[in-house]
């Protein structure tokens, strides 16, 4: 069985093609980028309307494949940005009907749970998942993937992308920062925002900003938000393992690309005697080829809707949704 996936629930076009076997045949991705500011959501929808049907060729070409091969059609139903869903599921509900081939809703959240399940070989880790928008510790139960801590304001990565566009810089964020916080090593006061299983950064935004006002070190300030920011994810991931008793996480997200969180979850998770595991980068970001997973799974389950059905849910939760493959 071949399944292709549609992802475009913010920034990113992709379209992957996996087998059944969790063999990644092809990947086609494209990022938009806004020239100054963040993301706006009828820009990035239009950028993907104009890409999709180019990528969905390239991913099939590099596959060597062709429609007819194809046994359904993935997309991402939400959460996400309202027009860019709209943009990716446009594309899945034509190709399903013109190819004739089932279409299967997937949550981009879950997508990013079972790509790390299945490359990472752990049959019941927990979940932390770093991105733009989502920034939750996730772990199964009773049918269905659980939010057992999350951002009470901004996503992580949201942070990071509005943090350094107000010093001046411009979309993404995450990765000079990251640059940045490589030449530091003055560890800077910023608010240390967790409550209980949850976690907030708009203090250390503005926290942030005051310093970078009043002169403070670039690289030092890079160094202190990513040690004080990734210091509250490992806590409560950490606290989330020893509540559920287990060993085991995985990271998933655009920010899970960061070294400095990744070393900082391995510390913790190998101090208790577990194990952490990261997919590889191009995998940590949002891409076709988590959707089209996903979307086996699904579908191995009846999991298919009729396209009169498939209208996306922006707001679509991680806990909304039912998972009856595990």
């Amino acid at each position: 069985m071949v399944i292709l996936g549609i992802e475009s629930t913010a920034h990113t076009a992709s379209v992957g093609i996996v087998s059944e076997r969790a063999e990644i045949l092809s990947l086609a991705t494209d990022m938009f980028r806004p020239p100054k500011g963040g993301i706006h959501p009828r820009e990035a929808a239009n950028h993907h309307v104009d890409l999709l049907p180019g990528l969905v060729e390239k991913a099939l070409s590099d596959a060597h494949l062709r429609p007819s091969e194809i046994d359904a059609v993935a997309f991402a139903q939400g959460p996400g940005l309202g027009p860019c869903l709209r943009a990716g599921a446009t594309v899945a509900r034509m190709l399903a009907l013109t190819w004739d081939k089932p279409l299967v809703p997937v949550n981009h959240c879950v997508a990013h749970v079972e790509i790390a399940r299945v490359l990472s070989g752990l049959d019941d880790p927990m979940l932390l998942y770093a991105s733009g928008g989502n920034t939750q510790v996730i772990a199964h139960g009773s049918g269905r993937y659980r939010v057992l801590g999350e951002t009470l304001d901004l996503g992580i990565g949201n942070f990071l992308d509005k943090l350094w566009i107000s010093m001046g810089g411009t979309f993404p964020g995450g990765p000079p920062i990251e640059a940045e916080a490589k030449r530091g090593s003055e560890l800077l006061s910023l608010p240390y925002s967790v409550h209980g299983m949850d976690v907030a950064f708009s203090g250390m935004y503005t926290a942030a900003l005051a310093l970078d006002a009043k002169g403070a070190s670039r690289p030092d300030l890079a160094f202190s938000v990513e040690s004080t920011a990734y210091a509250m994810l490992t806590e409560v991931t950490e606290r989330a393992l020893a509540h559920r008793r287990r060993t085991d996480v995985v990271l998933g997200g655009g920010v899970a690309c960061n070294e400095r969180l990744r070393g900082m979850v391995r510390a913790m998770a190998e101090g208790r005697g577990g194990t952490s595991f990261a997919p590889p980068k191009a995998l940590c970001l949002d891409n076709g080829a988590m959707i089209a997973w996903t979307g086996h799974l699904a579908l191995q389950h009846g999991m298919s809707m009729p396209v009169e059905r498939s209208a996306v849910q922006p707001r679509q939760r991680t806990d909304m949704v039912a998972t009856p493959w595990r």
